[in-house]
């Protein structure tokens, strides 16, 4: 990173974190690497939630050339938010959800999420 950049996220710019409310990243805390070229901010480990079981899911069978993102604003509202599908599915591999046709997903019950319907 550069220094501007790197002072930037050390600012008050981002008291309440560098990350959009609805990103995976938010609320995870940054640190700082010393190195010899000047400090390096970095985002700490982020660990999958406990799987919080089926009564709070709904199910979607995927469908040939269907993509994780699609899905996400199908059932959250928001695209981006494929991240909690890879969440309830305990997978860090998206690509790996929607890659088989008759792949039976979990998605969570949207909460907070502008927009979200269910199916």
């Amino acid at each position: 990173m550069t220094a501007p950049l790197q002072a930037l996220f050390g600012s008050a710019a981002f008291s309440s974190g560098p990350f959009d409310p609805t990103s995976r990243y938010n609320g995870i805390p940054l640190a700082t690497r010393q190195t010899p070229s000047g400090p390096i901010v970095y985002v700490t480990r982020r660990f999958l939630p406990a799987y919080a079981g089926p009564a709070a899911l709904q199910t979607h069978t995927v469908v040939q050339g269907e993509r994780l993102d699609t899905i996400a604003a199908r059932y959250l509202g928001d695209p981006t938010q494929f991240w909690r599908v890879c969440d309830a599915n305990d997978t860090l591999r998206p690509a790996d959800l929607s890659a088989a046709p008759g792949t039976a997903l979990n998605i969570p019950v949207a909460r907070g999420i502008v927009g979200a319907q269910s199916a």
